[in-house]
């Protein structure tokens, strides 16, 4: 990927992920810029996505404000450049634990799989009987490993997370990601949405405390059904990128998976669908017009 020129004279570009640019500032605060580009099975898609960048980070901001009393986050202003202005936030430098604190309280995608092979999820045993999209009893707690851009996320047990960020750090993000994901799903509930799964980041700010970062609960990270069309036992309807992967994997795309090959360019239907399903989302979600 060829990197992104700096919004702001002065700044630095200092990575860029599948859908994030992220500049370091001349004061030494970072500017996190959400691009349209969107990515399924590890490949980043195109044509983007018109105006993903912004609902991500407008929604991001909503559910920043609404777990506001659980964690604090790395957000310091919304003040940004105008070119970036709606999809970009100033935040603080930490340091980013190296794993993906994911929360599950269904059954669905990568953790449906090793379910079906293992019969449990991260080292989480589950009883059996279990379907695609059924409740678990409890939410569980199943990291999974950063991958690069153009790798594979992986899970992994609740022990290499140990291994990568010791006993204390564990237990508190295995802690903090089941009570934020237990506050959301609530949240989520009283919307209309079951939020199937997602995932979350930490960092650690100077003094040791530890806050959320990157983006949160949105459609790019989270699994989110609406509530009245549940039905364990088939695949749900999705307020996410299940429809652009589904037709990735249809007949109609061309395209094969297992090929190494990069999928073909998204048709005008799936990027203008993928678009209304993230601000519908949006706008069911936070009670907010996007435009």
């Amino acid at each position: 990927m060829t990197a992104p020129t700096p919004p702001v004279p002065g700044a630095r570009h200092v990575h860029s992920g599948k859908v994030r640019d992220l500049f370091e500032l001349p004061d030494g605060n970072l500017l996190m810029v959400a691009s349209d580009r969107i990515s399924a099975f590890d490949f980043i898609l195109t044509p983007t996505i018109p105006d993903k960048g912004e609902i991500l980070t407008r929604m991001s901001q909503w559910w920043f404000e609404q777990l506001g009393g659980l964690i604090g986050n790395h957000v310091i202003s919304t003040d940004v450049p105008a070119s970036v202005a709606g999809r970009a936030v100033v935040c603080e430098k930490l340091e980013m634990f190296p794993v993906e604190c994911v929360a599950r309280g269904y059954l669905a995608g990568s953790g449906l799989v090793d379910y079906r092979a293992r019969g449990e999820v991260c080292g989480n045993k589950l009883p059996p009987g279990l379907e695609d999209g059924s409740r678990l009893p409890e939410p569980i707690f199943t990291p999974a490993t950063k991958a690069s851009v153009g790798d594979h996320d992986e899970n992994v047990d609740y022990e290499a997370v140990v291994a990568a960020v010791g006993d204390d750090a564990a237990a508190e993000l295995r802690t903090l990601t089941l009570a934020i994901y237990g506050r959301a799903e609530e949240i989520a509930r009283e919307r209309g949405f079951i939020l199937a799964d997602t995932k979350f980041e930490f960092g650690t700010r100077p003094d040791g405390t530890i806050v959320l970062a990157d983006e949160v609960l949105t459609p790019d990270s989270s699994r989110v059904w609406p509530a009245d069309d549940w039905q364990p036992g088939r695949t749900q309807t999705a307020y996410d990128k299940q429809f652009l992967r589904d037709w990735l994997l249809s007949a109609e795309s061309g395209w094969d998976r297992s090929s190494g090959e990069a999928p073909p360019p998204l048709p005008e239907h799936v990027v203008e669908q993928t678009r209304a399903t993230y601000i519908e989302a949006f706008e069911r979600l936070t009670g907010q017009s996007f435009r």
